[in-house]
């Protein structure tokens, strides 16, 4: 015996009367419904073989078709909705849900879910709409919305669940946390931790530091990170990781032309995505086999103070997301190098001022020493070899001093990164140049110590000219020679041509207070071939100028 047909019955205001429904002689299996949505929810859950409801009543037909719409749409939605009564029981729900959580309908919402869906699930029973985040064990996390819906005495009859998958926000909040705790830790450099280590530790930590965070996070293996010389333009390597010998090598300047991606991206500021190497104008071979590649600027306030480059084998390989956290972890990465820069300039202040306060002290007694050790050895040269070797050995060392000492100073001050800090002369730019500079007075001859023993110079000085003239014939070749015009035993012009004549070769260099001259030493030295002089109070741009200018002035101008 075959089952009855079931057909399902949409009553409107009045009830079907069942002649209505037994005019095919077959037997039915007639169930009745008040509500479209009871209505509904029995299609999901039952089968039947017909469908019927009053032509008389167009509120069931209006109702039943706009819900039969919105059934539709939730199926496709790629949120999951379901309906749960007040027991906490699932009504329905939509292909989606289903997706995630399998066949539910009549399950317990709480079991389907997990316990972390009870208090919401509970809250909402008292009427109001809440909002959580669920987690799953395959670590997808979802936001889960629940809507009371309530009926006419305000008592909740469903509860609409609607559940987003929020998996992608999530894990990208999570690596945006990671990058700022990254951010964190590059720049996570103190005074004290910088004491402990010497120049290339500290900065060998930040490299490995930014090796680890960019494989670790960014999950890139080809990292070119270079800092920016300001004075010279010139991109220094910092870390090479993943490129050819020849790219690591490669000398990059910031230019828009000519310097591949690097130096385009130096030059303007502007991240660049290569989205393909074999197509793109800019790009220069930089990892063997490379398809694409993503550089950003590394930026500090306005300035730009280096680049970061990673490549990739494939075509395409870095989007707008990529480009993000590139740009985040750019900004980190600048902080930390702009912070390593600061305590090493700060270290490299205070040992160049301790230095220097050594050489106050020292330099004119030091000097002191030479002088006289040069006035016994012209009278003894000639009469005892053995003397005039041992004072030779004792000016030797008296210039050994004050070189130790610069050495140590040199030894003891870490070199700054490449980035610019204004107030810091560069070391060593007159290095190994021997300057002999002779003034009575002796804060002048200790300000040629201070300043041009910074630059690398090795500085003597002589108090008149005879121990200025004592120390040329004996005492080596210098490179230059800056005399006042004014000293105790000689005029300008005498001291002029007797340091001329004692070394030949050498850049003399005459200085005068104010442009005072009585004796028209000026005038008569540069009729025998002055080019320098320098008017006190002279700027030290004065002093480089006349001490490196290859085609010197006529005169340096006075300020």
């Amino acid at each position: 015996m075959t089952a009855p047909a079931r057909i399902l019955v949409f009553e409107g205001a009045e009830p079907i009367p069942n002649h209505y429904l037994d005019g095919s002689g077959e037997p039915w299996e007639v169930v009745r419904v008040r509500s479209v949505r009871e209505g509904i929810a029995r299609l999901q859950s039952e089968h039947f073989d017909g469908i019927y409801a009053t032509t008389q009543d167009p509120k069931v037909w209006q109702r039943t078709w706009s819900l039969l719409q919105t059934d539709a749409i939730l199926e496709v939605l790629d949120q999951g909705v379901a309906a749960v009564n007040p027991d906490l029981r699932i009504l329905w729900a939509n292909a989606t849900f289903e997706k995630w959580y399998g066949a539910v309908r009549g399950q317990p919402f709480e079991e389907v879910l997990g316990a972390a869906a009870g208090p919401p699930l509970r809250t909402a029973l008292l009427g109001r709409t809440v909002t959580a985040r669920l987690q799953r064990s395959d670590n997808q996390y979802l936001e889960l919305r629940i809507l009371p819906l309530l009926n006419a005495t305000g008592q909740v009859r469903e509860l609409i669940a609607i559940c987003r998958d929020i998996s992608g926000e999530v894990t990208r909040q999570q690596k945006l946390d990671r990058l700022h705790q990254a951010g964190r830790e590059l720049a996570a450099l103190s005074p004290d931790q910088l004491a402990d280590m010497d120049t290339n530790e500290r900065v060998a930590l930040l490299k490995y530091n930014i090796r680890k965070l960019t494989h670790d996070l960014l999950q890139y293996d080809v990292i070119e990170v270079r800092v920016l010389d300001p004075a010279t333009k010139r991109l220094e390597p910092l870390l090479v990781e993943g490129m050819t010998p020849q790219a690591a090598c490669r000398q990059l300047y910031a230019k828009e032309q000519g310097n591949g991606v690097t130096g385009y991206v130096a030059a303007t500021g502007k991240s660049y995505v290569c989205t393909d190497t074999a197509n793109d104008p800019h790009y220069i071979e930089g990892a063997a086999g490379a398809r694409s590649s993503l550089t950003v600027a590394l930026n500090w306030g306005d300035k730009i103070i280096g680049t970061f480059n990673v490549e990739s084998p494939n075509v395409g390989a870095f989007g707008d997301e990529d480009l993000q956290f590139a740009e985040i972890f750019c900004r980190e990465l600048a902080s930390a190098l702009h912070t390593l820069e600061l305590l090493l300039v700060e270290k490299r202040a205070a040992t160049t001022r301790s230095i220097a306060a050594i050489n106050r002290q020292v330099a004119l007694p030091v000097d002191e020493i030479l002088t006289a050790a040069t006035y016994i050895l012209d009278r003894w040269i000639g009469h005892e070899p053995e003397m005039a070797d041992k004072l030779r050995k004792i000016m030797t060392n008296a210039r050994l001093i004050k070189q130790n000492i610069q050495k140590v100073g040199e030894d003891m001050t870490p070199v700054p990164i490449a980035l610019s800090h204004p107030g810091l002369e560069t070391p060593g730019r007159l290095k190994g140049r021997r300057v002999l500079v002779v003034d009575n007075d002796d804060r002048v001859r200790r300000s040629a110590h201070d300043i041009l023993g910074r630059m690398g110079c090795v500085v003597e000085t002589a108090r008149d000219g005879k121990e200025a003239l004592m120390l040329a014939r004996l005492s080596g070749t210098y490179d230059a020679m800056l005399a006042d015009i004014r000293l105790p035993d000689m005029c300008g012009y005498e001291v002029y041509g007797a340091l001329r004549q004692a070394q030949p070769d050498a850049r003399v260099i005459l200085m005068t207070g104010y442009g005072y001259d009585p004796t028209h030493s000026l005038v008569k030295a540069r009729q025998e071939g002055l080019r320098f002089v320098l008017y006190k109070p002279f700027r030290v741009e004065q002093l480089l100028s006349a001490l490196e200018s290859p085609e010197p002035p006529q005169q340096a101008a006075a300020v």
